[in-house]
């Protein structure tokens, strides 16, 4: 069976509504926290596919996450051998430094639900065209080189990026809108929630509204790319 390995980097941001995709598509899906002490030694190539998910954190805080640099470096070896790999918020910006790009802090925080510019409309990402996905982060990055860019928002060009078909970067959060942990996010980043004008209420009310066209646009997203994926082997 096909195994795929989902990096957690804080227990509240996990696949979510992506797990269902990928267990249809037969992987067998196990899970790793940064803060497992196995995580250090981890072979980031063995695993079929690698999703990296968000979290807090930003790429360049090496000294305050010293096991930042140690994943990148194992991530970069699985990109140079072109291993499936998935990367969502903090994953796609993981993917985009070890790709050679610069990941900075951007002028704003985007947060909340809104829809993302589509560029190809052919590629898996049309599922989520108008449809309001969540958003939350404040840094960014540059395009790296020789990828495709697939997405962007009002806020940020850089929303999302391909190379190939083994390789999806993705800075929204279109498997979030039914999970539970939501409320984690928001108890954890209050400030955040602020600084784009909401409440703490008005985004529950967002996400009530928005969350399950969101999830329901990522998983057909998640499960087209995969079937890509099954092309070629």
């Amino acid at each position: 069976m096909k195994t795929a390995l989902i990096i957690r980097h804080v227990p509240h941001e996990g696949v979510a509504a992506y797990r269902d995709p990928i267990e249809e598509a037969g992987y067998h899906v196990d899970r790793i926290d940064v803060a497992d002490p196995a995580f250090a030694s981890l072979d980031l190539r063995v695993h079929d596919l690698v999703i990296m998910m968000g979290g807090p954190m930003a790429v360049y805080e090496h000294e305050a996450h010293p096991w930042i640099p140690c994943q990148m470096r194992r991530l970069a070896l699985r990109l140079a051998a072109d291993r499936p790999t998935l990367g969502v918020c903090f994953g796609a910006q993981m993917i985009a430094g070890a790709l050679g790009a610069k990941v900075y802090p951007g002028g704003a925080k985007e947060v909340g639900f809104h829809p993302v510019t589509i560029h190809d409309p052919e590629s898996p990402l049309r599922h989520v065209a108008d449809v309001p996905v969540l958003h939350w982060h404040g840094d960014t990055f540059t395009l790296p080189d020789n990828v495709e860019l697939l997405a962007s928002s009002h806020v940020y060009e850089h929303q999302a990026f391909r190379r190939g078909r083994n390789l999806l970067a993705l800075q929204f959060h279109a498997e979030m809108g039914e999970d539970p942990r939501f409320d984690a996010w928001i108890e954890q980043s209050p400030e955040d929630v602020a600084a784009v004008g909401h409440t703490p209420d008005s985004l529950r009310a967002a996400h009530d509204a928005h969350g399950p066209g969101a999830v329901a646009a990522g998983k057909a997203m998640i499960a087209e790319w995969l079937q890509g994926l099954n092309a070629q082997g």
